[in-house]
């Protein structure tokens, strides 16, 4: 990915980082803001899922879900805010999931649910408390979106869900992402946008 963005003209360097980990985080952007000078725009786009029931779920599963969806969320945004106050701006974009805004139960995926509706409650409180200074931060819930991990059959249960009768495209994603970020979006903070084709639940 770096390579394909120094391609088109433009700097781009990796950083390997383990964002549940705050040291870890420190240390990322501290190198980040030695290399560009301030940060701009940053996108929480991390987390694995879980599929079990909640007394099939160990602790240590709980946790990892938990860390990796929401504390690194917290994390990277406690890390970030102070930069993005000294320029009097910034764009914050956390990666939900489908239907993460509703306060709501679902079976197998317990742990995973209330990592990432705590992600919703987290963003929208950090939206209006950083409203007056500049920042904006705002969540994107991405539906069921194309995958080679996606087996045949698992395919045709998720398009049997979907009202547009489709898979999502990673393209589709990005565009969500690129309009947040971007001067279009200046009034939008504190919104859950919903790129799932329909997908109610």
């Amino acid at each position: 990915m770096a390579e394909q963005i120094r391609n088109m003209g433009r700097k781009a360097i990796p950083f390997q980082c383990d964002v549940s980990n705050f040291k870890d985080v420190k240390e990322m952007i501290k190198r980040v803001t030695s290399q560009f000078g301030r940060i701009d725009i940053l996108i929480n786009n991390v987390g694995p899922f879980l599929y079990k029931t909640i007394s099939g779920t160990t602790i240590q599963e709980w946790q990892e879900i938990i860390n990796s969806n929401l504390n690194s969320v917290f994390y990277c945004c406690k890390a970030v805010v102070p930069i993005m106050r000294k320029h009097g701006c910034g764009v914050i974009i956390n990666i939900g999931a489908p239907n993460a805004e509703r306060t709501a139960g679902y079976q197998n995926i317990c742990a995973y649910a209330v990592a990432k509706t705590g992600m919703v409650v987290f963003s929208k409180s950090l939206a209006r408390e950083e409203a007056p200074n500049g920042i904006r931060v705002n969540v994107i819930n991405p539906g069921f979106i194309e995958s080679v991990a996606y087996k045949r059959e698992m395919r045709k249960k998720m398009l049997k869900k979907v009202p547009l009768k489709r898979l999502g495209k990673p393209e589709e994603i990005a565009n969500a992402v690129a309009f947040l970020a971007s001067d279009e979006a200046s009034y939008i903070t504190g919104s859950v946008l919903n790129v799932h084709g329909g997908l109610w639940g």
